[in-house]
């Protein structure tokens, strides 16, 4: 399960995430959060509140898909994450240890009220046109 070092380079960079979810009408919703990314195991880390409605969505439909682009945007230089993966369950054994990876990487973090989630990512898509050579990375769990 290894992930291309430019990939993992690119989000280990970035801080913010758009994800997607389906709401209670089966309608798609996005909501964007802080993040931190675990590469070794391909999971990402959010903070959400429970009374967020994309909390509750999120864990009745746990598939999601969404997108990670740089903090600032340069259109002469276009890169960014498209993916897809499941929130998994709390008690799920690699949701082990999520908040200690997650404060590691945002620390301000701790001052926010509300509950650490683990998104297993399934699939990633980078769009890479950083060097003037337009080129696309794909990365799929089951390869």
């Amino acid at each position: 399960m290894i992930i291309d070092e430019s990939i993992i380079k690119f989000i280990q960079n970035q801080k913010c995430a758009s994800i997607s979810c389906l709401n209670n009408k089966n309608k798609p919703y996005a909501f964007n959060c802080f993040f931190a990314f675990n590469s070794e195991d391909a999971l990402l880390y959010f903070k959400s509140s429970k009374d967020a409605d994309h909390f509750k969505w999120i864990k009745k439909k746990p598939f999601v898909s969404g997108t990670i682009l740089p903090d600032t945007l340069n259109t002469l230089f276009i890169q960014g994450i498209q993916f897809d993966g499941e929130l998994l369950a709390d008690e799920h054994p690699q949701s082990k240890g999520n908040s200690l990876f997650y404060y590691k990487n945002n620390p301000l973090g701790i001052a926010i009220p509300g509950d650490i989630l683990t998104l297993r990512i399934d699939k990633i898509k980078f769009t890479d046109f950083g060097n003037g050579i337009w080129k696309k990375h794909i990365w799929n769990r089951s390869n």
